[in-house]
């Protein structure tokens, strides 16, 4: 007994000598991002990274760039792909196809950290999908949800330019905001909501253009289109959007299964709901036509965009702040206007260069920094001890 307590009091004194001293055991590394910009530095410490450095901002340029390419080149090739004349291909068949390549990258990412084991891959797939059914069918909402988005912003991509889209599909930004304050008991600061508000005001103003056609922002089409049947997709899809995202959030905070293995699940259920939508909607076409019908390396290009880019995305941008984040989007919204005159022929007008103002302001206000709260009386420090 006299040699534990003696060990208890050395280990004890050690410990007081490193409060002292003012050093503290490093916190383990993670595979995740933090939560807040205020995390951010500490985080990259964590990962061997010194704020400031080279290598930091080799990272933080290569995420912006990750983010600007993933947000501006998607939504280009996918509308390029929407507004050629000549044999359409089915957007449902592109759907089904990226959930299935998400589903066989994100196995593959398995093995590679197994390190080839494929027994230990299987393993923990029948551990933690087959033995633990209740959990894994948590997952079949949000797949079904961005199932039918990724339905729908086909849809809106073929009703609206390019650059009217990418702005307005900034609305997820209004809709994921609103469902992290009623689903996670979130706060947000005064700034943001007036950031939001904002938001939508911009949005409204590039969607209501003048009755002159000769005077709105629009491009020269091939195809036939409906722009309110493209706004009404664009509307559901981030309602959707910010759903299944704060949905999603949840499930993963609630489990300590892997962010891999959950996308596995999001595949197998998206592959199976997307089959089914493929059925209802094109079956007879696909039978007549074939499933790739109308499939260009352009296609090929749409469904690698959003199978890899988003993955691609979900590793680099541990190293971008909210700020960072904030310009990527508004960069690649610059992009894809610019991008959209030369390819579209897309016309600008007042109209919509002051709405797309708007959004990019309120985008930036949003990704601010909160202000810390101020200690309450209580919890002030008095004479270095703090009242409890």
């Amino acid at each position: 007994m006299a040699r534990r307590r003696a060990v208890k009091k050395s280990a004890k004194s050690e410990e007081e000598k490193g409060l002292t001293e003012g050093k503290t055991s490093p916190p383990p590394p993670t595979d995740e991002a933090p939560a807040d910009d205020d995390a951010h530095a500490a985080y990259l410490r964590c990962q061997g990274i010194e704020v400031g450095s080279s290598t930091h901002l080799n990272l933080k340029y290569f995420s912006l760039l990750c983010l600007v390419l993933q947000n501006a080149v998607l939504i280009l090739t996918m509308r390029y792909t929407r507004n050629l004349p000549g044999n359409m291909y089915f957007s449902t068949v592109a759907v089904v196809v990226t959930e299935f390549v998400k589903l066989i990258t994100c196995l593959f990412i398995l093995l590679f950290q197994s390190r080839g084991n494929v027994v230990e891959v299987g393993r923990v797939l029948w551990g933690n999908i087959v033995l633990q059914p209740w959990d894994t069918l948590k997952v079949s909402v949000p797949a079904f949800i961005y199932t039918i988005q990724n339905n729908l912003l086909f849809v809106a991509v073929s009703n609206l330019s390019a650059a009217t889209f990418q702005v307005t599909y900034q609305l997820k930004i209004l809709t994921t905001a609103l469902f992290t304050v009623v689903m996670l008991r979130r706060s947000l600061a005064s700034f943001q909501w007036v950031a939001l508000l904002l938001l939508f005001v911009g949005v409204a103003i590039v969607q209501i253009q003048p009755t002159d056609p000769t005077k709105r922002a629009a491009e020269v089409t091939h195809t036939e289109q409906n722009p309110m049947h493209g706004l009404i997709a664009v509307i559901i899809a981030c309602s959707f959007s910010g759903f299944a995202g704060v949905y999603f959030e949840k499930i993963l905070k609630g489990s300590k299964t892997s962010i891999w293995l959950r996308n596995i699940q999001l595949g197998m259920f998206g592959s199976v709901i997307g089959l089914i939508t493929m059925a209802l909607k094109d079956g007879q076409d696909i039978a007549a036509k074939g499933m790739f019908f109308g499939f260009t390396p352009f296609v090929v290009g749409v469904i690698c965009l959003q199978a890899f880019g988003g993955l691609l995305v979900a590793i680099v941008v541990k190293y971008a702040d909210n700020i960072l984040k904030g310009f990527a989007t508004s960069f690649s919204i610059i992009i894809s206007t610019i991008a959209a005159v030369y390819i579209f022929h897309f016309k600008i007008n007042i109209q919509f260069c002051v709405g797309a103002g708007l959004v990019i302001l309120a985008i930036f206000i949003y990704g601010r920094p909160k202000p810390k709260e101020k200690p309450t009386i209580a919890e002030q420090p008095l004479n270095g001890v703090t009242s409890k």
